[in-house]
């Protein structure tokens, strides 16, 4: 059965190295066992691995995904793509254009952050298989985060694209999960929900 875009965003979980106190390969591993839908792999930021170091951890992360039949996406890093044969590739405002990365990979999934109605108007919406709205909470996670959007934000973006695939990002922890899902998204992505649980499986099946 291949799910629909949709249903792989439902429990979207992003991780690199410099997001974990434990083995990072562990923490995948229990967490696809316990039922997320999508990885993305984000190496990125202070004490963040680079070069042939990246592209080991990487490999090895996208072996577990492949074990467990979960797609492999890759956040910016472009150059990561082809090396690791990723499944799809999350885009922000800031990085190569949607148009490019369509024309050069039209077979992939790609998503695409969006905060607000400007960075809606100035991007091809229509090129895209899902948008990243957020973030919707405060987050620490990410050190150049924007302030938050809030849930209001999610339910304009449902209420402006009935039928466009919606994951809520930004400081997404279980007990706040299901208002997100109300507002309007299809799925949750999350970083320290998981990799910062006590309990990653119970972590996992709250969200």
């Amino acid at each position: 059965m291949t799910l629909s875009t949709k249903q792989i965003l439902r429990k979207y979980f992003i991780m690199g190295s410099q997001n974990c106190k434990r083995d990072p390969l562990i923490i995948l591993e229990r967490a696809a066992k316990a039922g997320i839908t999508a990885f993305q792999f984000r190496e990125k930021g202070e004490g963040s691995l680079t070069g042939k170091a990246k592209l080991v951890l990487g490999k090895q992360l996208r072996d577990i995904c492949r074990e467990h039949n979960i797609p492999f996406i890759v956040n910016d890093d472009i150059e990561l793509v082809n090396p690791l044969e990723a499944d799809g590739i999350h885009l922000g405002q800031d990085d190569r254009s949607v148009d490019e990365l369509r024309r050069m990979y039209p077979n992939k999934i790609i998503g695409l952050s969006v905060s607000n109605r400007n960075e809606v108007a100035n991007s091809p919406i229509e090129l895209v298989d899902y948008i990243g709205a957020g973030p919707v909470f405060s987050t620490n996670t990410k050190s150049d985060a924007k302030s938050a959007v809030g849930l209001e934000w999610i339910t304009a973006l449902r209420q402006h694209f009935p039928e466009l695939p919606i994951v809520g990002i930004g400081g997404i922890q279980p007990d706040n999960a299901a208002n997100v899902l109300e507002a309007g998204a299809d799925g949750v992505s999350v970083i320290s929900a998981i990799t910062d649980a006590p309990d990653i499986e119970q972590a996992v099946v709250s969200l």
